[in-house]
This record gives C-alpha cells, structure tokens and sequence, in this order.
C-alpha cells in the first residue's frame, strides 16, 4: 500500500515536453561524464555537440550557452545545420586578458554566423558572485555592442538587477534568472509558476521601455529538500510545464535550465547540483517522454519486492533463533521486530533509490553503500540479538583492548554496523550544520538503522557499568545537530525534520549504552555466555543453573 501510494503517477494537463509546440529556448553545456568546464585543456568534440544538438532541436528552436572556450565555439556551426538560434554566452571573471580573448572570439563567432546568434549574453552572475563591479561590467557590455550586429544583454539573478540598475543602460534587453528552488526564501513546487510569472512583471515595472528576458528558470528533479520546496521528478514535470502555460498566456519568453543534467555539477552544488535538466546525463535520454504518465519511483515493483524480502529475512531469523532458546521470547520483543522489519521493508527502496542517485565519485558510493548496507544488516541483526538475549555491543567492545573485545561473530558483526552508522551518520550531521546547503539528508538509511538498534537498547539494555565516552559524545553531537538541523531548515522541511529525528534516536540510543568491567566482558566471550550482557528485566537465565533453567522455563 505504501508503495503503491509512493509510486502513483501523475499525467499533467500539459505536457512539459510538447511535440507540437517547440520550447522557446533551453540552456545547454555539452560536458559529459568526468568532462567539467574547470579543465582548461578540455576540448570538446564537434561530434559530441552534434549528438546533443540533433536531439535539441526535436523539442526547442534555440539554446543558451555560457562560454566560447573547451570547444564551445563550434557550437554556432553545428547549431546552424539543425536550424537552432544560439544565445551566446561569454563567461567573464576577474581577469581581463581572459575577458578580452572569449569577447573576441564570440565577436567573431558573432560575424561568422549572424542568422543563427540571436544575441550576446556578456556574463554570467558576475555581480552575484563578486567578480567585477557594475562600473567594470558596464564598460565592457559597451566595449562589445559597436563590434557586433546582434543585441547584447547580461544575466543575472533578478535581485541584482534591482540592486544594480545603473547595468540597465548598457545592455539592449535585461536577462534574469528566476530559480524558485534557490530564492532565499524557498518557494514551493506548487507555487513556482506563479513566482516565476510575479517577479517577471516586478522586474518590468522597474525597467520600463526593456524587454524582460528569463534567462534561467526551471526545478530540480533529485536532491536535498530547501524549507518546502521538494525535488522530484513529478515535481519537476510539474513546475516546468505550469511555467510554460503561464508564460504563453501572460506573453513572456523563459530559457530553461537546463538541456541536460550537469554531473560536473554536483562537485559545488550536491545531488540538487547535478539534476536540472530535461535530458538524463548518463543515457541522454528525455525524462518525460510526450505522452507518458510521470512517477517518482518507476522501479517501484522492484523496491516493493526487495523490501519484502528483507522483512521475510528478520522475522525468519528472528524464529529459527527464537526456536534455540531455553524459553519463548516475550509479545514485546516479537513487537519490536515487527516495527524493526516494517520500517525496514518499507524505506529499503527509497534508501537504494538515493544511494544510487546521490553517491558521487568512489568515496560518495564508499560512503553511501556502506550505509545502505549497515542499514539492511541492522534489522536481521538486531532481530537474532533480541532473540538470543544479547545487548547491543559497545564501541569498546569492538576495537579496545584485546582483553575487553567481544568474541562472538553475529555481536561482532552487530557492533560494526553501529560502528557504520554512527560514523556515518555523524559525518553527515556535521555536514547539516556546517554547509548544509548542499547536503543531501540520508533520512531513509538511518532511520532503517536507528529503529533496529533503539529497540534491541530499550529491551536488551545493561543495567550497570558505565556510559563509554565515545558514545556520550557521539549522542551530544546528535542531539545537537538535530536541534540546529530543525532550526535552520525549518518544519517546513519534512526530510530534514525526520533526519534530525533519526539522529536523535540514535543519540538516544548512543546515550544508553555501559561498558562492562574487563572481567565480565572476557566471559561473555563465547557464544552461550553472551547473556550476561542482558538484564533480568529482558528474561536472562543465565545466572541459573542447568536444574533452575528447566525449572523456570516450564
């Protein structure tokens, strides 16, 4: 049912990708795989553009681009044989021989090709990101005007086109970008389009007598939630195809973001980074294809079936352990693997799903994998431990001194996937709180982790010894970070109010853990005398003899 609610899909009223009306303009970068713009010796092909060209023009008659170098500069040509028009982009810094030598090669390109360049666009957020003052960007835009015959325009985000309008006199049209995703105060899926429509006629009122061009607009299609704007797929479908209806209705011109996902990307910006675009990076192939229904999960079967059989697995082991012992489990701790399995069962596909869009590179897929894999031996894990009577091991037992380490292997097996996630899920809590607008929020993984342990802590927990300080600091950290995660993301962001729910039930569960003295630890060594770790409360029968066993279990 679950599954079935997640994977509904959705068929939109308008198509984002209609094939009888082409989109007016969309932003394309050719770098593919490793290829990233920040290599100056990368070339790329005339072959490598044509492909992407030739698919462009089935759905839009123009493209935007940013830059005249790594071989960009044939894409006027290949853009002229597919009959595309060309916004040209010059990507301008702080360096201006850099500056001079891109001008003159767009100036030329300009010459070369003036029935397909549309227009010049002299920079890219230069004033957002602080690499030229207004007084330097306007002189340059004038530079460039009296050398070609085609408008010249700059981009920009639309709050410094508010906050430097003096910029307004050197260009022939204003170029904004409007990222509902990115504002400052995040704007919902749902209210997108109509942002998008509003800051349009905000920014026409303050430039009468200038054309308003949107020079980027768009939504991600994966990635970390800001406040309650969600990234999605069916999302994504959505925002483009309301602004696309809105922008034909109130009579304004949109250029998308982008043509095609940017894996390079993600190196600045995260998953979220990497996934604006209409075609997928890997196969380049168009996400929403006319006439398809749009679902977030379209291997949900395959997420269903791989869940349930992870649930089959807990409660197999749970029984076939439950069967060689001395007395019958108690409601409760049937209770507890039954919520260990669920959750599991349940968030195994959403947990994959972001394991495979969401690593990036060895040490994205190190990390990702390993706490997926934490995640699914968790639940079986702490369903044997539950059954046999054990508490869940502490880091001391797994890595301190030789006398002190737990010998037997499902205990040991247990504590290195606490071990895991708790490295893990610390790393990515340090993340949310020091440079949080990237991060991706690993609610699902966690949580599949957290639960399994939380139960085993709350019905297999040591009564004496005492709280390892590793543990007490790994809970301080979680605690904290849960309470600023909440704080700076809001409620409004369900993904990372459950993340930081997560991590406080790990702290919690952190917070609960004793060491045993060197002693008691050194007999709980082998395999039937693991109980010692369990209190009286959680049905141990250890402390009895062979003779008062059988006694207590009849």
């Amino acid at each position: 049912m679950v599954w079935w609610w997640l994977a509904t899909p959705v068929t939109l009223f308008h198509a984002p990708i209609d094939p009888a009306a082409k989109l007016d303009c969309v932003s394309y970068a050719p770098f593919r795989g490793d290829q990233t713009p920040l290599n100056p010796n990368l070339i790329v092909s005339e072959e490598q553009i044509q492909e992407d060209l030739a698919e462009l023009a089935k759905i839009t008659d123009c493209i935007r681009t940013y830059s005249v170098d790594n071989g960009l500069d044939k894409v006027p040509a290949v853009a002229s044989k597919v009959g595309l028009k060309v916004f040209l982009g010059i990507w301008i810094g702080n360096n201006r021989l850099k500056n001079a030598q891109l001008v003159d090669s767009a100036v030329a390109l300009a010459r070369d090709y003036p029935g397909t360049i549309r227009a010049i666009i002299v920079g890219n957020e230069v004033l957002l990101h602080g690499d030229m003052t207004p007084s330097d960007l306007r002189e340059l835009i004038r530079s460039v005007k009296p050398r070609v015959d085609v408008p010249v325009t700059y981009a920009d985000v639309w709050e410094y086109w508010l906050r430097y309008r003096e910029v307004q006199d050197a260009v022939d049209f204003i170029t904004i970008h409007v990222l509902p995703y990115w504002e400052d105060f995040p704007i919902r899926a749902q209210d997108a389009a109509a942002h998008v429509a509003a800051i349009h006629k905000r920014v026409a009122a303050a430039f009468p007598g200038k054309e308003v061009l949107i020079g980027e607009t768009g939504w991600p299609s994966r990635g970390r939630m800001r406040e309650g704007a969600l990234p999605s797929r069916t999302n994504q479908a959505r925002v483009i195809s309301e602004i696309l209806d809105l922008s034909k209705r109130e009579n304004f011109h949109v250029n998308l973001i982008e043509a095609y996902d940017a894996s390079w990307k993600r190196y600045w910006e995260g998953t979220v980074g990497g996934n604006w675009g209409l075609f997928d990076a890997e196969h380049r192939k168009l996400k929403y294809p006319p006439g398809e229904a749009i679902s977030n999960y379209p291997l949900w079967k395959l997420h269903m079936g791989g869940g349930m059989v992870l649930v089959i697995s807990v409660f197999a082991v749970a029984g076939m352990t439950s069967r060689r012992r001395p007395w019958p489990p108690r409601l409760v701790s049937w209770i507890a693997v039954a919520m260990s399995a669920t959750s599991a069962g349940i968030l195994l596909g959403i947990a994959f799903d972001k394991m495979l869009y969401e690593s990036f590179g060895f040490g994205g897929w190190l990390v990702w994998g390993s706490l997926l894999a934490a995640a699914i031996a968790s639940p079986v894990l702490c369903a044997l431990a539950l059954m046999s009577g054990r508490a869940l091991p502490t880091f001391v037992e797994l890595i301190g001194p030789r006398e002190r380490r737990i010998q037997s292997s499902p205990t040991m097996l247990l504590g290195v996937a606490l071990a895991v996630t708790t490295v893990i899920a610390a790393q990515t809590a340090l993340g949310a709180v020091f440079d949080a607008r990237w991060r991706d929020l690993p609610f699902a993984a966690l949580t599949m982790a957290a639960i399994p342990f939380s139960t085993l802590t709350l019905l297999n927990r040591p009564r004496s010894g005492t709280r390892p300080m590793a543990e007490a600091v790994f809970s301080g950290l979680f605690v904290a970070a849960a309470l600023y995660t909440i704080f700076i993301e809001g409620t409004r962001n369900w993904q990372a109010v459950w993340t930081a729910a997560a991590y406080l039930l790990l702290g919690a569960t952190l917070w609960q853990a004793r060491s045993k003295e060197a002693g008691s630890l050194r007999s709980a060594s082998s395999e039937e005398s693991t109980h010692a770790h369990v209190s009286p409360s959680a049905g141990s029968l250890d402390h009895l003899d062979g003779a008062d066993r059988k006694v207590r279990s009849a």
